[in-house]
């Protein structure tokens, strides 16, 4: 008999969103299913997908698969939207006469609208956790094969539907693929002639369509390159219920009894069936006892009749202890089945206040995301700062060493002012070099020596060891 394979795919939907949806997506272990699968309206759900199709929160990448596009979905996406809509944004602003009814970036424009999606998100899943439990990584690794034809086959099944990423997932309950892109409406009328256009493109009548020629496409990729001659099984409803690997103990177990139950009662029908029969034998041998000559109270019954009496006997012992065993397994497996209910609200319970952590989480990270970068934005700040410090320093310094420079030849010049001039050559030296301090010319060092032509001028480094010794005696006689 040939084995038969679940698929299903699924295209995100706000509808998901539903207290109904939510639901039906908390029922299932698996984690992955259409219905946590919201769509993507703006960049921050689009940011969200990225982080967990790409395993952005821990950075543990070992089990996925990247099969189209990046390492990077949000940069994808955001190239994919200049590759598919630039030139119509371009030509659709040539044509406003007024400013405000100009799109500067269709990826933003489309992110703040609540009018549309801002991409759209698949995910594909051939066969059911039963199916993938007991399969090694090699054999789930080929599904990479059968997975980069299907976004191939999408692309083919659906023309107006851009890829932008596809990722395969080997980290969970079974081997799926998230597949991420744009659909896109061409030649409009109104607006730009190039739009995103999700409602337009995907109805329920094209739905059904994609999902059954890629049902086709999926188990005859499969087929071809496992070798096999597999079938799918009958859609239905709703995502492959999967069971998370952490149950499959209790749910082997549930198996096993059901099966043992299952063969106990066929083996009492066969039994009771037998007794009928039998039945109908001790009937006929207890209508024909005859009484005696002597008492007529007395009946006359053959060995053979008392062995065939005992023989009923001990089947009808067996049957019951059947029965009692049959109803000693009921009770078992009813009992489990409370505890089972049991434990379901426990964890649903716990599953609720997982939620509400969750959420308080990614509002912590929230903040924390725009702290960082606020910080960010201050290292930024302060690195240009820090730049601007050290070119003001650099100039500095060289400001300095220019008026070192012109400090030497400042006093080359007092040299030669005193030669030329002289003190006791001409009167008016004095008045000049009075004029020259009064003006901020002379300093106090070069007051004097333009009073004392034979002092000496002194050096750059000369000077510098006045000033720390005058420093110095200062604030010996501050303290004295």
């Amino acid at each position: 008999m040939n084995e038969e394979l679940a698929y299903s795919i699924h295209l995100g939907s706000d509808k998901n969103k539903t207290a109904k949806a939510k639901e039906i997506a908390k029922s299932n272990p698996s984690g992955e299913t259409s219905f946590s699968n919201n769509g993507i309206q703006n960049a921050t759900q689009l940011s969200k997908v990225n982080k967990h199709n790409l395993r952005d929160y821990d950075k543990n990448r070992d089990e996925i698969y990247i099969v189209y596009g990046t390492d990077n979905l949000y940069k994808d996406v955001q190239n994919l939207y200049l590759q598919e809509f630039e030139q119509s944004r371009l030509e659709y602003n040539e044509k406003q006469t007024r400013e405000d009814r100009k799109i500067d970036n269709y990826f933003k424009h489309i992110s703040n609208s609540k009018l549309w999606d801002l991409a759209c998100e698949f995910i594909i899943e051939l066969g059911d956790l039963e199916f993938w439990n007991d399969k090694d990584m090699n054999y789930r690794m080929k599904m990479v094969d059968v997975y980069k034809e299907q976004v191939n086959d999408l692309m083919k099944v659906v023309p107006e539907f851009k890829v932008a990423n596809a990722v395969i997932h080997f980290d969970e309950t079974s081997p799926h693929m998230h597949l991420v892109g744009l659909p896109i409406s061409d030649n409009n009328k109104r607006g730009m002639k190039k739009q995103v256009a999700k409602s337009k493109i995907f109805t329920k009548e094209s739905l059904k369509r994609i999902q059954d020629e890629m049902r086709a496409c999926c188990i005859k990729s499969y087929n071809k390159h496992y070798e096999k001659a597999s079938l799918l099984k009958q859609k239905k409803k709703g995502r492959n219920q999967d069971i998370n690997t952490k149950d499959m103990a209790g749910y082997r177990e549930i198996k096993k009894q059901i099966e043992k139950k299952e063969q106990k009662l066929a083996q009492a029908n066969t039994q009771t069936k037998k007794l009928d029969n039998a039945g109908k034998d001790i009937n006929v041998i207890l209508d024909n006892l005859k009484p005696t000559k002597l008492n007529k109270n007395n009946m006359v019954i053959s060995h053979e009749d008392v062995d065939r009496i005992k023989k009923f006997t001990d089947d009808v012992q067996d049957v019951t202890q059947t029965v009692r065993s049959v109803n000693d397994l009921n009770m078992a497996i009813r009992d489990f089945e409370h505890s089972a209910f049991e434990i379901e609200k426990e964890n649903h319970s716990l599953k609720n206040k997982i939620e509400e952590k969750d959420k308080e989480n990614r509002s912590l990270k929230y903040e924390l995301e725009l702290k960082d970068n606020e910080i960010e934005n201050l290292k930024s700040e302060l690195s240009t700062k820090d730049k601007i410090i050290g070119k003001l320093q650099s100039e500095k310094d060289k400001l300095k060493e220019e008026l070192n420079k012109f400090k030497g030849f400042w006093r080359s010049l007092m040299k030669h002012f005193q030669n030329k001039i002289g003190f006791d050559k001409d009167e008016n030296y004095k008045n000049v070099s009075e004029d020259l301090y009064r003006k901020g010319i002379f300093d106090d060092n070069d007051r004097e020596i333009a009073k004392d032509p034979r002092r000496k001028i002194l050096t750059n480094e000369e000077l510098e060891e006045i000033r720390v010794k005058k420093r110095k005696n200062r604030h010996d006689f501050n303290l004295n």
